[in-house]
């Protein structure tokens, strides 16, 4: 019951520090472990005790870089013979031994755990292997006992089904999921999309997890098809109330993308190495709060609105007694559910009132669900509910709940504990009141969206790299000495009349127009060459330059120039007004949160495209100027 992989990537051996085996050390030292392993089959889990840790790999928060469990990975059969975690326990199963091997490892996992200082909040996952579902009742008791000793929940252990079998084909597997979560243990899909019947698993049984394999990370930031198989994944799992994990992840861009598309929870080299030392084993990663800090420090208009209609029901634990639940809609008999938590605070559903009408309004049906023969606790009633993260956005929601049928709520978290609940009718009020707020960012003069909705667009095509992206700055030049000469009206025309041509050239459902205000506009492209931004782009300079000519008078315009003022108020002579652009170029598979970056970029592509002859410049995101 420990983690076994087979990314070779998760087989290197890693410069991890593994300690020191009590006696097993000497042993493993003197007997090469071919020969060790010749003798090791009748001695298996004898041998196993002397040499064989448990290592733990923080699995962290996407969102914020705090731990948020630890996975238990086997370490040191090798010096036993047995080159992989996977060779040992199959030749425990050939020998008969696996049981006992697997309780041994678990028994020392939840040991280990317990002597953290933050085991009350956090999560152990240990693997379930196939091969031992047909003992599942007693290895259940084992743990139980073990876990009753150290105080510890079972909420806070998360058995990972294994891909190497198929679990669904076993005929007592059913029974086990159904044992395991009355219990209130966690369930979790391992190394999803390249094992055996994760879909079967998915669809008929209720898992808190997903972890997706590391073969779709490994450079999703540069693979489209990657990106979009992520992104159903994780919409697929939210809508059935499962979180989800990725496995596997060692470069920032991977966990960048991940996050973005919505990945509740990280873990991979990127984040932390295995380690066998309790001591190496930090609370949160500065590196990845660092990374998420600019998306926590500002909040989308989605995330304002739903925190105001978040309905923040009374919760019942899955482990209270069922009179509690009783006395629960007793006092609320307008409230026909509530929502159900386990030990460390995260939802695990609903339960309903019409799961216990039956015993309700039969005669003696409450003594029955109290007796302890027949055994009903809450856990028994949880029915699963879409969970999502406070962060999303309005429609994505929406969209759950059109895809969730007869759905009574949407259950959201903060940081992946209860945060409350909202219903359609409140997302709908959310969303009237966004389109309101739209609304009211337009500029008057053009009826364009103003800097919330840009800064908006720009957040949600940073973080999708799919296609090539760019952001376009239009600012005019020498407006300030027209508006002077001919006064604010005419000036109101010149933007008047740019706005109408950027609708003229730029009107896709995938184009976006915003005006900055006064004679700032931005234009935001996806999917675009450059060559063909660059012809449209040009123009609209051209048309723009030559439309506004009209507005200047006979004189001024046979002479190319005005006499005006600079802003020192020095009187000097001005060209005639034009448009210069800037943009920004985002190429294909770059995936960036903090939008900043781009900002600061602003003033100098701008200041560069006054410059240029053609008032043209394009410049791609994090180049040398």
């Amino acid at each position: 019951m420990f983690r076994t992989k087979k990314n070779k990537s998760q087989w290197r051996s890693a410069p991890m520090k593994t300690g020191r085996v009590k006696t097993g050390v000497s042993l493993a030292a003197t007997v090469a472990p071919d020969v060790l392993r010749r003798y090791a089959s009748d001695q298996i889990v004898t041998l196993a005790k002397l040499v064989v840790e448990n290592a733990f790999q923080p699995i962290v928060e996407a969102g914020t870089g705090t731990v948020f469990g630890y996975e238990s990975l086997m370490r040191g059969q090798d010096r036993i013979g047995y080159e992989t975690p996977v060779d040992i326990l199959d030749e425990a199963h050939q020998a008969g031994q696996l049981l006992q091997l697997e309780q041994m490892v678990a028994s020392r996992a939840l040991a280990k755990f317990s002597t953290l200082s933050n085991f009350s909040n956090s999560t152990l996952f240990l693997n379930l292997d196939v091969r031992l579902i047909p003992h599942g009742e007693h290895l259940v008791e084992s743990l139980l006992q073990h876990l009753r000793k150290a105080n510890i929940p079972p909420s806070s252990v998360c058995f990972e089904f294994s891909e190497r079998f198929d679990n669904t084909s076993v005929p007592e597997f059913s029974g086990l999921v159904s044992r395991l979560r009355k219990a209130g243990f966690k369930l979790a899909i391992d190394d999803f999309g390249v094992g055996h019947g994760e879909m079967k698993l998915l669809c008929d049984y209720a898992v808190d997890y997903l972890k997706i394999d590391r073969h779709f990370v490994a450079e999703i930031d540069r693979s489209p098809r990657k990106r979009h198989l992520l992104k159903s994944i994780v919409n697929i799992a939210h809508v059935l109330g499962t979180r989800v994990i990725a496995e596997g992840i060692e470069t920032e861009a991977e966990f960048i993308a991940c996050r973005e598309y919505g990945v509740d929870l990280v873990q991979g080299w990127y984040i932390s190495r295995p380690t066998t030392h309790i001591s190496e084993l930090a609370p949160s990663f500065p590196h990845l709060q660092e990374l998420g800090k600019s998306k926590r420090g500002s909040q989308s208009l989605d995330e304002i609105l739903i925190r105001k209609q978040i309905e923040l029901l009374p919760t019942v634990y899955e482990n209270d007694s069922i009179d509690s639940v009783f006395e629960l809609f007793r006092r609320n008999p307008r409230q026909a559910f509530f929502p159900v938590l386990n030990a460390n605070d995260e939802p695990r559903g609903i339960i309903h009132e019409h799961h216990l009408k039956e015993y309700i309004y039969q005669p003696f049906g409450r003594d029955l669900l109290k007796n302890k023969m027949y055994e009903r606790s809450i856990s028994h009633f949880v029915e699963m509910a879409p969970i999502v993260g406070l962060d999303s956005d309005a429609e994505h929601l929406m969209a759950i709940f059109a895809n969730m049928e007869g759905s009574n709520c949407l259950i959201l978290t903060d940081n992946m504990r209860y945060a409350g609940v909202v219903s359609a009718a409140s997302l709908i009020k959310v969303i009237n009141e966004k389109q309101l707020k739209t609304a009211q960012d337009q500029n008057p003069l053009t009826g364009l969206p103003g800097n919330r909705a840009i800064r908006d667009f720009m957040r949600q095509s940073g973080r999708d790299g799919d296609e090539l992206r760019h952001f376009c700055y239009c600012d005019f030049d020498n407006f300030k000495p027209f508006n002077d000469a001919y006064g604010f009206h005419l000036g109101d025309h010149a933007i008047s009349l740019f706005a109408a041509l950027m609708r003229r050239y730029f009107f896709a459902e995938r184009h976006f127009l915003g005006h900055v205000g006064g004679d700032d506009f931005f234009i935001g492209i996806v999917g675009w060459t450059k060559e063909e931004l660059t012809e449209i782009l040009d123009r609209l300079i051209s048309d723009f330059h030559d439309d506004v000519r009209d507005f200047y008078s006979d004189e001024d315009r046979a002479a190319g120039r005005i006499l005006g003022h600079d802003r020192t108020g020095a009187e000097a002579l001005f060209p005639l007004m034009r448009c210069s652009i800037g943009v920004i170029e985002l190429p294909e598979g770059l995936v960036i949160d903090d939008i900043n970056r781009v900002s600061a970029e602003i003033a100098i592509i701008k200041s560069a495209a006054k410059d240029s002859e053609e008032g043209l410049v394009f410049h791609l995101l994090g180049e040398a100027n």
